[in-house]
């Protein structure tokens, strides 16, 4: 991002992008426990989180996947939703929705993602994309897994494929923060 400030305390609307986050997984119905995996290098964004009365947990900062792992092996969750701190339009419902569809399968794991097409309309680039069933997807940041599995290698997975154009706003680039500032989609109507 090269920000002057960590990437999950950018402010989208009037609050840090972790904020709209964590307002989405605490009126979501499915979530009934809220933590935040930080790193030594995220420590504002610790005090943020620690401040508006979510557990964080510290992680050793080795990667995304080797943090989530170790949280949730530490903790010893078992199902567990992942969520990105940079989905500033989350909603509870499509977290709920996609539990709901975790659960209705037979697969340790979800990953929910977004036509590119979607993404080229709206002017984002994605960095990563995939092909499943003829289509071109994007993983949007919003995973559900069962984590007494996850010393199993890569996890059979449903793919829930979403068109909520708020949903998709992962924001990685100066770019995609500037078109999240100026986007007139919903927002987060409760508070943290």
């Amino acid at each position: 991002m090269q920000a002057a400030i960590e990437k999950p305390l950018l402010k989208v609307g009037d609050h840090p992008m972790i904020y709209h986050v964590i307002c989405a997984l605490k009126n979501a119905e499915s979530v009934n426990r809220l933590i935040v995996a930080v790193t030594p290098a995220t420590r504002n964004t610790a005090e943020t989180v620690h401040d508006l009365g979510v557990e964080v947990f510290e992680t050793a900062g080795e990667g995304y996947e080797q943090d989530m792992k170790q949280a949730i092996k530490t903790l010893g969750l078992e199902d567990v939703v992942i969520v990105a701190a940079d989905l500033p339009f989350l909603a509870p419902v499509i977290i709920d929705v996609a539990v709901q569809n975790y659960f209705l399968n037979d697969k340790p794991a979800l990953m929910v993602a977004a036509p590119i097409e979607l993404y080229e309309r709206l002017g984002l680039k994605a960095s990563y994309a995939f092909n499943y069933e003829g289509k071109d997807l994007v993983p949007v940041g919003l995973n559900v897994i069962d984590g007494t599995r996850i010393d199993e290698g890569r996890l059979d997975e449903t793919i829930f494929v979403v068109t909520d154009r708020d949903l998709i706003f992962n924001v990685n680039t100066q770019a995609d923060l500037k078109l999240a500032r100026n986007y007139q989609g919903r927002w987060p109507r409760d508070e943290a």
